[in-house]
């Protein structure tokens, strides 16, 4: 799937793979992130057979119109609190996307 806008410099158009990766390095670097995590067994066998698709590992892009909406599977460290992890989580991928 393809994330397309156009703005007043042109169109823009941007693979979800590529917004994907970005992500997944992004919240790998959170402090309190263990690891990105499969959804399901299907992604595992995906992630095997297409070795590009381990950089996009828990992250699931959607576009919705001029929206990018972006569910993250995430495994935190034991003893963070949740709620500042998640928020420090959302704010460094939504900055660097």
């Amino acid at each position: 799937m393809v994330s397309k806008t156009t703005n007043a410099y042109g169109d823009i158009t941007i693979n979800d793979k590529a917004i994907a990766m970005v992500t997944y390095a992004c919240a790998e670097e959170c402090y309190g992130v263990v690891n990105l995590v499969n959804r399901d067994i299907f992604e595992n066998i995906r992630e095997l057979l297409n070795k590009s698709y381990k950089y996009a590992r828990g992250v699931k892009i959607r576009a919705n119109q001029n929206r990018i909406v972006i569910d993250l599977y995430v495994v935190f460290k034991y003893g963070v609190s949740i709620n500042a992890v998640a928020k420090s989580l959302k704010d460094t991928v939504k900055y660097n996307v």
